[in-house]
């Protein structure tokens, strides 16, 4: 495992980090969504999250996940400069499956990180 990247000064933390019953924010596409996904997120992919925003809990802090840690970063910065409390987690989803935590898929089939 290589050194803990820090996107831009975004507050990040390892997905072993993440507490459970976290709000987890998946900002990732509907394809890969679908491949596989943590079960306690939630789905909304950063292209409609202008639209989708007041879904987001601001009483609580949001862990936001993608694939690898890049979109997830963005997504946090912005959040975080409008008023949320959010934290970039590091590695991504395939660190989420790397380290053997659980991830679903949509349809019951085999999951995988796309």
């Amino acid at each position: 495992m290589g050194p803990v990247m820090n996107f831009g000064g975004v507050p990040g933390v390892g997905v072993t980090g993440v507490p459970d019953g976290a709000y987890l924010l998946d900002v990732r596409e509907q394809d890969e969504w679908d491949a596989g996904h943590a079960p306690q997120a939630v789905h909304i992919p950063m292209s409609a999250l202008n639209q989708r925003a007041g879904e987001i809990p601001q009483d609580r802090e949001v862990y936001v996940v993608c694939r690898v840690g890049g979109r997830s970063a963005q997504v946090a910065a912005a959040l975080n400069n409008a008023g949320w409390k959010a934290l970039n987690v590091e590695g991504g989803m395939l660190a989420w499956a790397g380290h053997g935590l659980p991830v679903t898929a949509v349809g019951g089939g085999e999951p995988y990180i796309a």
